[in-house]
């Protein structure tokens, strides 16, 4: 019994040290599982992390997304404007013109034109598809501005202005001197100074392309005398600047210059009714121009705007106006009203010299010839 008991207690001995080996290589072997498992927790939750927050990210995703630029955004459609305001000179610079207006307080006694005291013009130059007077807005873009409060006060503005304005002012301030507004310079501006002529969008006599079109691409690269009229009257205003029997030097020039010098009339009509009958009539307009010169009378219903008027001395809507204007749209000349004699002899003047600075402009090298900055629509013609 005795020797029974010692090889038992012997063979417990000798399985101790087994059993020891078996736990650690178990205990070893589950901290190892729990160690991959915690790892493997944490990636699952790095991916999750990353996948729904979009701020975590990788910091090569990092470096990616820094590198990366958005396109800019499209520049939002606003809606025309209505034409009217209250100040209109308020937002020409320069000295502005003595002359009656259609606003502001009534002239009262004797009115004498005066010569132009600067440059008139828009201090931008023109670019096609501006002053069409075509909303372009899109539906969600209307929906903003009608819940718009600022844009409610600028509309309320523009309503006063024309409530406020008197119906039959133009036509009363015909008085002095035929609605003559200013008198016309003896000599040109300078081209250094001259101020731009607007671009204007209408339709055109054409009878294969009837589509409205812009003023600019007409303009650009050539001398050009600019008619605008909006009635009968103001029509044999103008022509008494470049009818063929009041001017018969300036047909001579545009005869002999065809390519460089041209005569264009803009007939503006706001009234929808009026503009109506204008363009029913057009088959007799058609007969009074030749077929060449179809393209270069306009008829224009909306885009000419108070501030326009004011920096191009378009004063009085009853009135026709003469305007002549280089080959960068730069108004050169103007003239208002019934031309006088020497009015006349000047615009005439005025046009052969702006074809031979055309013709000088186009001898010198690419490099040398007159330049405006950021103006690449205006020269690309001339290169």
């Amino acid at each position: 019994m005795a020797s029974r008991r010692i090889e038992l207690a012997l063979g417990r001995l000798a399985l101790r040290p087994r059993q020891q080996s078996s736990l650690a290589a178990s205990s070893s072997s589950s901290s190892s599982s729990s160690a991959l498992a915690c790892a493997h927790c944490r990636q699952l939750q790095f991916q999750f992390q990353s996948r729904s927050s979009p701020y975590s990210s990788s910091p090569q995703q990092q470096q990616r997304r820094t590198l990366t630029t958005s396109a800019p955004r499209a520049a939002r459609a606003e809606k025309p404007a209505a034409g009217a305001s209250l100040d209109p000179k308020s937002t020409v610079a320069g000295t502005p013109i003595e002359a009656p207006r259609s606003y502001g307080k009534r002239i009262e006694g004797h009115f004498v034109p005066k010569p132009l005291p600067r440059p008139i013009g828009m201090p931008l130059p023109p670019k096609p598809g501006e002053n069409t007077g075509i909303d372009a807005r899109s539906f969600k873009q209307r929906k903003e501005d009608f819940v718009d409060y600022d844009k409610h006060l600028q509309r309320r503005k523009e309503l006063t202005a024309q409530i406020s304005r008197p119906y039959f002012r133009d036509w009363g301030n015909l008085q002095f001197h035929q609605g003559k507004s200013f008198i016309a310079p003896p000599r040109l501006f300078k081209a250094e100074l001259s101020l731009f002529f607007p671009n204007l969008y209408g339709e055109t006599l054409l009878k294969t392309d009837t589509a409205p079109r812009d003023t600019t691409p007409l303009l650009t690269g050539r001398a050009s005398v600019v008619s605008i009229f909006s009635s009968q009257w103001a029509e044999q205003q103008v022509a008494s600047f470049t009818s063929r029997d009041a001017n018969p030097a300036l047909h001579d020039i545009v005869a002999r210059e065809p390519g460089l010098a041209q005569l264009v009339n803009v007939n503006y009509e706001d009234n929808a009714g009026k503009a109506w009958l204008v363009r029913l009539f057009r088959g007799s307009l058609r007969k009074r121009f030749p077929e060449q010169d179809w393209d270069k009378y306009f008829l224009v219903r909306r885009g000419i705007t108070d501030a326009i008027r004011e920096s191009i001395g378009l004063l009085n809507a009853k009135v026709g106006y003469t305007y002549l204007v280089d080959h960068h749209c730069r108004i050169r000349w103007a003239g208002s009203g019934t031309g006088h004699p020497d009015e006349v002899e000047g615009l005439a003047k005025g046009l052969a010299r702006l074809v031979e600075e055309i013709k000088r402009d186009a001898a010198r090298p690419a490099a040398a010839r007159e330049q405006l900055p950021g103006k690449v629509h205006l020269h690309s013609s001339n290169a």
